[in-house]
């Protein structure tokens, strides 16, 4: 399973890392690093890449362009197979049917990126919460909502005093927890794969890497739907009925992939969901604190 990981990273940053043959240093030129004749586009001595690295600004940009219309291109080919037909895309790359797709790593990075651009382009201000009011009641003392910070103990006294320091500054606040709310975006990979790991943990010829290859593909597809629902509620009152495609896909997806019956398709859609609010609830009041500790610094 470490090889198919490793092949999932190496798929995920070809495009930034592809040499073309004119990149590469003759056969029997010195090696930069060791001096000795190079066999093909490694040094068998001292491993070192035989690339040449002089390039005029001119052919750095084209390369940098060409790499990205090249993703492009997957990636427009992967969307619609991932929203129509998941369950054959997932099982498609993991059976090695890879090169028209586009890594699905990459994918959920983009995706993960589009949800904040686009909950902000809806109205909806990511990580911000109603940070609860600390009343002044007299010289030296304050209450928070109903506790009086004077007999407060230390955990209570440290959040009251964050929270005020969020109600005075909220836009902070805001700022923090979607910087780190980016970060540990990626935190739900795992816990998808292992959510599905302990429900196929019996199944022979199903590995981890099959669950994370599922959760990078569903998660793009929830990310990419949630971001859609966001933008289209600006436009029309019934945009938010696309939500019910969410658990759609997610039972057509986890059938086709796995190739399980009806019913073990449901359980299994139960166990991810409960398992997801769990997780959710866990990230985002983690959010908040790692918020509110740094607005009160």
């Amino acid at each position: 399973m470490s090889h198919e990981l490793e092949a999932a990273v190496i798929d995920s940053v070809t495009p930034v890392l592809r040499r073309a043959p004119g990149d590469l240093l003759p056969v029997g030129t010195p090696c930069p690093n060791c001096a000795t004749p190079l066999a093909g586009p490694w040094c068998h001595a001292c491993g070192q890449s035989a690339e040449e690295f002089h390039r005029s600004l001119w052919r750095l940009t084209k390369e940098a362009v060409g790499g990205l219309t090249d993703l492009d291109s997957k990636l427009w080919r992967t969307l619609p197979r991932l929203v129509v037909n998941p369950g054959r895309l997932t099982r498609d790359y993991l059976d090695g049917r890879r090169a028209s797709q586009a890594p699905p790593f990459r994918m959920f990075l983009i995706v993960v990126l589009l949800v904040f651009l686009t909950a902000g382009f809806g109205g909806a201000q990511v990580g911000q919460v109603n940070v609860v009011k600390v009343r002044p009641t007299g010289v030296g003392t304050s209450r928070l909502v109903d506790l009086d910070t004077r007999s407060a103990n230390p955990t209570e006294k440290w959040f009251a005093a964050r929270a005020q320091a969020a109600s005075a500054n909220p836009t902070a606040f805001a700022a923090s927890m979607v910087t780190w709310g980016q970060r540990l975006a990626v935190l739900a990979l795992p816990m998808s794969a292992a959510l599905l790991g302990l429900m196929f943990f019996w199944r022979r010829g199903v590995f981890m890497f099959d669950h994370l290859i599922f959760s990078m593909h569903t998660l793009s597809f929830q990310g990419a739907l949630f971001s859609t629902v966001m933008v289209l509620q600006s436009l029309t009152d019934w945009a938010g009925l696309l939500i019910f495609a969410s658990p759609v896909h997610l039972f057509v997806h986890l059938r086709g992939a796995y190739r399980i019956g009806v019913f073990g398709t449901l359980v299994r859609m139960l166990g991810l969901y409960l398992g997801s609010l769990v997780g959710f609830t866990v990230l985002m009041t983690g959010l908040v604190l790692i918020g509110l500790y740094e607005v009160g610094k």
